[in-house]
């Protein structure tokens, strides 16, 4: 991938787009967890209720801890241990997160993303992005840009084109503070 293909990417982003892009197992959509018109266009998008909540990905842990706790270091280590890497986490969200990311929930849902395309695009914007996958609400998701093109009406601002990563399914969801796992 190009240098001036994530940087153009990330600049959608910060100008509130949304961006379709390759992650490990998916196409994903995202934008700038920050920007409320943002995210309520990638919810519209997909059909999505806000209720549900969003997952954040990032590069590394430094760009989520705006937005989530620390658990207490036993936890932390196994959390950290799993990245990057297709698992997502839920941790105590901080009270300043908006609640079109946490949805009716306490916890945020976040990951240090194993994918290169999906890491680069976090490190040229400079922080985390919100990352749910390309599709209407309770379909399939896109594993392609041809997919993503053909399944969404109003397809985002730009589609990164790139490999997904191979993973067979979406990302494992698992309980910070427990380590149980809620999704396979």
């Amino acid at each position: 991938m190009s240098p001036h293909r994530i940087r153009r990417a990330a600049a959608v982003i910060a100008a509130g787009g949304v961006l379709a892009y390759p992650t490990e197992a998916v196409y994903g959509l995202g934008c700038d967890p920050r920007d409320a018109a943002a995210v309520s266009r990638l919810l519209a998008l997909k059909r999505r209720s806000v209720t549900k909540g969003l997952i954040l990905i990032a590069a590394d842990f430094v760009q989520l801890e705006p937005y989530v706790h620390r658990l207490a270091q036993a936890r932390m280590d196994e959390i950290l241990a799993s990245w990057p890497g297709p698992n997502t986490w839920l941790l105590p969200a901080r009270v300043e997160t908006p609640g079109w990311l946490t949805g009716e929930h306490t916890t945020l849902a976040v990951r240090v993303t194993a994918h290169p395309i999906a890491a680069a695009l976090c490190r040229c914007f400079g922080g985390a992005i919100v990352s749910t996958s390309a599709n209407l609400s309770d379909r399939r998701p896109a594993r392609t840009a041809l997919e993503v093109r053909r399944r969404l009406a109003g397809a985002p601002d730009m589609i990164l084109v790139g490999d997904c990563g191979g993973a067979e399914r979406p990302s494992r969801i698992r309980d910070g503070a427990t380590g149980r796992t809620l999704r396979l």
